[in-house]
C-alpha cells in the first residue's frame, strides 16, 4: 500500500482521522430509541455511518415523523459537541501517517460526511488542523452525498488532481462506494465499525491500522 504513488490522498474524517465515529453510534442509538425508533450502535452503523446528518434526518422523518426528527437533531448536535470535546482523540496511528505523507510529499486533502465547521471543529480538538489548514470539503457542498462520487470528485478538483490519481481513505461502506464511484482508489480502515467483508465487497484494498498504512509508504 504505496501511498505516495498517488497524487492526492484524501481523508475522511470521522472514523479514519479522528475516533468519533465509536462515540457518534451510542449517542445516536440512545436517542433513536428513546424518541421510539429501537436502534442498537450496529444499527446504526450499518443504516448511517458515512452519510451527512441532513440524510440521516430526512430518514428519521419518514420513520418518526418531522416533530421526533426535530427533536432528534436539535438533541443530537449538542450531546455530540460535549462527548466529543471530553473525549475525542485522534485514530491510533493517524499523526505518524500525516508526518510520512507530509516529509514525502504527497498531498493529503479531508473530504467529509460532516458540515465544515464540524470538521474543522475535531481536526481542532484533536490536534491535526494543522495538517491540512484549509483543504476540507464537506457534504454540504454538493448536490448528493456519499455513496454518491460527487464529495470526493469536489475534493480532487480543488486540489487539481484528477480523480484516477487519487486515493481516499474511508471506513464506511457508503464512503467507499462513493470512492469507487468517483474512479478513485478506495482503501478500507477495517480496525474501526465496519466489518471488513463489507469493506472490501464495496470495493476497498482493507487494511486494520493506519501503521499499514505508513509502514508501507
Amino acid at each position: 500500500m504505496d501511498l505516495t504513488s498517488y497524487g492526492l490522498v484524501i481523508f475522511d474524517c470521522d472514523g479514519v482521522l479522528v475516533d468519533s465515529e465509536r462515540l457518534t453510534v451510542e449517542v445516536e442509538a440512545r436517542m433513536l430509541t428513546e424518541l421510539g425508533w429501537v436502534m442498537t450502535p450496529a444499527d446504526v452503523v450499518s443504516r448511517f455511518m458515512g452519510r451527512s446528518l441532513a440524510s440521516e434526518v430526512a430518514e428519521v422523518t419518514e420513520w418518526l415523523g418531522p416533530q421526533a426528527a426535530r427533536e432528534f437533531e436539535r438533541r443530537l448536535v449538542p450531546e455530540l459537541d460535549r462527548v466529543f470535546a471530553a473525549e475525542l482523540v485522534p485514530v491510533d496511528g493517524v499523526p505518524e501517517l500525516l508526518v510520512v505523507l507530509a516529509e514525502r510529499g504527497t498531498p493529503t486533502c479531508v473530504a467529509s460526511s460532516g458540515t465544515p465547521d464540524g470538521i474543522r471543529t475535531k481536526l481542532d480538538l484533536t490536534g491535526l488542523r494543522g495538517h491540512f489548514g484549509d483543504r476540507i470539503s464537506s457534504a454540504v457542498e454538493v448536490e448528493h452525498g456519499k455513496p454518491a462520487p460527487d464529495l470526493f470528485r469536489l475534493a480532487a478538483l480543488r486540489m487539481g488532481v484528477p480523480p484516477e490519481h487519487c486515493a481516499v481513505i474511508e471506513d464506511s461502506v457508503h464512503g467507499v462506494r462513493a470512492a469507487v464511484a468517483a474512479g478513485m482508489a478506495a482503501y478500507g480502515f477495517a480496525g474501526g465499525l465496519a466489518d471488513e467483508p463489507d469493506l472490501a465487497a464495496a470495493g476497498a484494498v482493507t487494511f486494520e491500522r493506519m501503521a499499514d498504512l505508513w509502514a508501507a509508504s
